[in-house]
């Protein structure tokens, strides 16, 4: 696992953190992507957490690995309303379908993209290494 990416597709269950007003919000993902060499993932235009993304566009991710190490990825995301990227998002996982039935044309379907970020791995008994993204 030499980027964030490949980690996040081995441990497909991560934690994303937003924040609402002072609040922090964390919520499980398990759908990223590279488009554009970039990370991209996806959510619904209807969720709490695409408005905090609006709102507030610094993110963190947390990924604990079957190794006991875990990553940590900061970063800035923006929006990506491109249908071909909700293309892609679709034919990369066809069970979102079931939660977007409109396919690449569903206006709840949205597609965010890391701007700007820094992945770092821990763990128990090595120092925290920086590791590229893609």
């Amino acid at each position: 696992m030499s980027t964030a990416y490949d980690y996040m597709k081995i441990n497909q269950i991560w934690h994303l953190a937003t924040l609402e007003g002072n609040q922090p919000r964390v919520r499980p993902f398990g759908f990223v992507m590279k488009r554009d060499e970039k990370l991209y993932f996806c959510t619904g235009k209807l969720k709490q957490v695409y408005k905090q993304l609006i709102k507030n566009p610094d993110i963190e991710i947390s990924v604990m690995g079957k190794d006991n190490t875990w990553l940590r990825v900061t970063g800035k995301v923006v929006m990506d309303e491109s249908r071909n990227a909700k293309i892609q998002v679709l034919e990369e996982m066809p069970a979102l379908k079931r939660f977007y039935p409109g396919g690449a044309d569903d206006e709840n379907l949205i597609t965010f993209l890391m701007e700007s970020g820094k992945a770092t791995l821990f763990s128990f008994t090595d120092a925290p290494k920086e590791i590229p993204l893609l």
